[in-house]
């Protein structure tokens, strides 16, 4: 195709819109794939995300920035503005495109005649769930062949999917009626194309992928935009006045969408009553003359509609939806039984009013007083002192719990009562499936690191990851989030785009880190001298993470090697998952290390915040602890033994290798030649950690439990908070040395 085509280019691929939930990178990612003579590609960014993911393939696209606030409609304004090709395919940037689709459209559009302004082409469909799901256009498009043809000829093609991405239109043609095409409203738009244009062409190859987003995760639907369905509908019949065919097919498909909207849409009673009459009145003015109704319960709906029986609509569908009900109860009988009592003790309490001064508190599971959440609570104690605080923890940790601790075992009876009752509910992990979103519950996620590994629903393609895990599940206690906290921008789109519902992010810094920029010299001290470090010793901390693709605990290093190599000067603390168990046998030469005071396990000390605060440097591989330590300002080395497989199998959001926080060692070898040289700490250490600094500690200041508090449990306005002090302004805690000397 590269030799056919002139210096003009025969299509302009025009993708607008924000970066939402992050599936823009693949999208252009696919189109860099494979560059292609005769094809240009437009990037009508909006939004800093979708600029920054747009400009790592300058100069091969034409990025457009454009601010947030922009809608589709500009941004494909804009695109179309700069566009030289002779066809403009529009590309939503939460859409995908087909291996091959710009070409498949280009050479087929080089050979249309001058008359056609519409090329229509089948798409696919991805959910979620599903990826290039076949769509219901094909065998449509398969009968209709690829001859040009008037759209009255072919009436039933506006029966497909309304997408500008599923057409081409002709440059000329968009610029000649681009105040009609330039809404906000796309089916509008694609009909609108259908419906002016002179001849159409079809090509009965997939060439664009619709990605259908979570509704859950899309801004609720206002009465004002139900009743534009309708408005859309009336506009469109208004323009197909006159040709029988085409506003034959529009009024069906006006019919089919206001019944199911009213059916499925979960109105509220007073706004579906006024959409139903709005869609009723719609029905009967634009009827055409000898229209004939469906046969069969489709008919019956269509006539209640058009008679606006709003209320004998309702009973019908009050009697299927029990028909349903009755079917799935004898399904799920058994099942019920053996929970109903746990139940029945819930719904009572779920009877009982919310108590606004009762918040529920859980961190890892259940396993103590820890992360985000204390800090949370330590803050709401000083700030709230109404709300009182109650803790989830199992039983073997609830003799570890701080006397005076308040807490709950899961399943007990009490449990379900306080989570049934209590107003502000607040995890870095999730409460269990069973816990019901109350009107008025507030449900806080804090999480529990900032993501390096893929999370949430960018599990599913690493089986690895997935093992186990039911996605749907998942997705349905995320919906049950109200806010979502984050640390950096990078993890706020993450979350985004790994848990897609409606939450509001919090963009206040993970509470847990305050401590960072709170503790002060005798803190530092302190905690050295309970771990039993010696003042002059350097305490270099090695904390790696879990491997989703090994059975077990496998050792990444001879820490005993190790240990001799460094010297009697430094003092190893090893949180390991399993390392005390090693640690114990007999004969292993790390016993009289840790006699020594060389080798320190700490797997079992908690919190972990105190253990970095004691640490002068961090080594670790994927864990991250590396985006909480960063804040003190402190050496980090990454041991990266098995980064390929690691990345392989579990997925990782950015590559650690090039964003490294410090010096990578690939093995033993060179970690030994870091900790043994000034590596460790010299400039070029100090400039890579800066930049990691910059892009993952940007929202850590040491305020961010008091933002917190002052957001979710006293419902101050965001813009009352105390705002985010920049990086350059922040002084963290005293380093060892630097403690020591005080």
């Amino acid at each position: 195709m590269a030799e056919t085509l002139s210096q003009t280019p025969e299509l302009s691929v025009v993708v607008h819109g924000r970066n939402v939930q992050d599936h823009l990178p693949a999208l252009l990612d696919s189109l860099a794939a494979h560059p292609l003579t005769g094809v240009e590609v437009i990037v009508a960014a909006v939004g800093d995300w979708a600029r920054e993911t747009a400009e790592r393939h300058t100069p091969a696209f034409t990025v457009l920035p454009l601010p947030d606030g922009a809608g589709d409609a500009a941004a494909r304004s804009a695109g179309a503005a700069r566009a030289s090709g002779r066809w403009l395919h529009f590309v939503h940037a939460k859409d995908g495109l087909p291996p091959g689709a710009p070409r498949t459209i280009a050479e087929h559009a080089a050979h249309l005649p001058d008359a056609v302004d519409v090329l229509l082409f089948d798409h696919v469909r991805s959910t979620w769930r599903a990826v290039g799901l076949p769509s219901p256009d094909g065998p449509r498009l398969a009968r209709t062949g690829r001859a040009d043809l008037a759209l009255d000829d072919r009436p039933a093609l506006l029966g497909l999917a309304p997408l500008l991405g599923n057409r081409a239109v002709r440059t000329g043609f968009w610029r000649t009626h681009e105040r009609l095409l330039t809404t906000d409203d796309e089916p509008f738009a694609a009909y609108t194309a259908l419906l002016l244009a002179d001849r159409v062409a079809c090509l009965p190859q997939p060439a664009y992928e619709d990605r259908r987003l979570r509704p859950q995760s899309l801004p609720p639907v206002t009465p004002e935009q139900r009743h534009a369905l309708v408005e859309r509908y009336e506009t469109l019949l208004d323009l197909a006045a006159g040709r029988p065919g085409p506003h034959a097919v529009l009024y069906d498909l006006m019919v089919r969408d206001c019944l199911r909207t009213f059916a499925r849409a979960g109105m509220p009673d007073d706004v579906a009553r006024k959409f139903f009459h709005r869609a009723s009145l719609a029905a009967r003015r634009h009827r055409p003359d000898g229209h004939r109704r469906p046969g069969g319960l489709e008919g019956v709906r269509r006539s209640l509609l058009e008679e606006d029986a709003c209320a004998r609509y309702r009973a019908l569908q009050a009697a299927n939806r029990a028909r349903r009900t009755v079917r799935s109860a004898v399904r799920t009988g058994r099942h019920r039984a053996g929970t109903r009592l746990r139940a029945l003790q819930y719904r009572r309490a779920l009877a009982e009013p919310v108590d606004p001064h009762l918040a529920v508190f859980s961190a890892y599971w259940a396993r103590g007083v820890a992360c985000n959440p204390a800090a949370i609570a330590a803050k709401l104690a000083e700030l709230a002192p109404s709300v009182h605080p109650v803790w989830v923890v199992t039983a073997p940790g609830a003799a570890l719990l701080p006397p005076g601790t308040d807490h709950v075992v899961p399943g007990t009876r009490r449990y379900w009562e306080v989570l049934a009752r209590a107003k502000y509910l607040v995890n870095n992990v999730n409460f269990p499936d069973a816990v019901v979103k109350r009107p008025g519950a507030v449900h806080l996620q804090t999480h529990h690191g900032t993501p390096l590994k893929r999370m949430g629903l960018d599990q599913m393609p690493y089986p690895a990851a997935a093992r186990g895990l039911d996605f749907q599940a998942l997705l349905e206690r995320v919906d049950k989030w109200d806010y979502s906290l984050s640390a950096n921008s990078h993890s706020t789109r993450m979350w985004q785009r790994a848990y897609p519902s409606r939450h509001t992010s919090l963009d206040h810094g993970y509470p847990r880190n305050d401590v960072y920029y709170t503790a002060g010299a005798a803190e530092v001290r302190a905690v050295r001298e309970r771990l039993g470090i010696a003042p002059g010793r350097r305490a270099v901390l090695y904390a790696p993470t879990h491997r989703d693709y090994e059975a077990g605990w496998t050792p990444r290093l001879d820490l005993a090697a190790l240990a001799g190599r460094l010297g009697e000067e430094t003092v190893l603390l090893v949180r390991a998952h399993y390392f005390y168990e090693t640690a114990a046998a007999p004969s292993s030469p790390l016993t009289g290390l840790r006699r020594t005071g060389r080798i320190i396990d700490v797997s079992s000390y908690d919190p972990v915040e105190e253990l970095c605060l004691a640490a002068d440097a961090l080594v670790t591989d994927y864990s991250s602890i590396m985006f909480d330590y960063a804040n003190l300002d402190r050496p980090i080395v990454i041991h990266a033994d098995d980064w390929e497989t690691y990345r392989t199998t579990r997925g990782v959001y950015f590559d650690l290798m090039a964003e490294a926080p410090g010096p990578v060692a690939r093995d033993q070898a060179e970690l030994t030649e870091i900790l043994t040289t000034d590596a460790w700490r010299d400039e070029r250490a100090a400039k890579a950690r800066a930049a990691f600094r910059r892009r993952f500690c940007e929202y850590d200041d040491g305020r961010a439990a008091e933002r917190v508090v002052r957001r979710v449990f006293l419902g101050e306005d965001e813009r009352t908070l105390p705002p985010v002090l920049p990086l350059e302004e922040r002084t963290p805690a005293p380093s060892p040395e630097e403690a020591t000397a005080s």
